[in-house]
């Protein structure tokens, strides 16, 4: 019959207790250390979704500018064949 002295279950509970805080101060840092990498992925998501979203607006400026310009030959054509045929009749 083995019997354990009170400073033996003592010795032993105090262990199990720090294998315990070991355990969950180590499964902390784990899930911690998850959430800052999927926080990072998110970032750098959103990061390019900022760099397509501006590439968008000046590709999209252009093309309005580019339109203008057309517009204003388009009204220059315009006024040219009205004066034209103003003069023709």
């Amino acid at each position: 019959m083995d019997t354990t002295t009170w400073p033996g279950t003592v010795l032993i509970l105090g262990l199990s207790l720090l294998a315990l805080i070991l355990l969950i101060g180590t499964a902390a840092t784990v899930l911690e250390f998850r959430k800052l990498k999927v926080s990072a992925a998110v970032q750098e998501d959103l990061r390019q979704l900022v760099r397509r979203y501006e590439q968008l607006a000046e590709n999209t400026q252009d093309a309005q500018q580019r339109t203008a310009t057309d517009l204003a030959e388009l009204r220059t054509r315009a006024t040219s064949i009205e004066q034209i045929l103003r003069t023709v009749e």
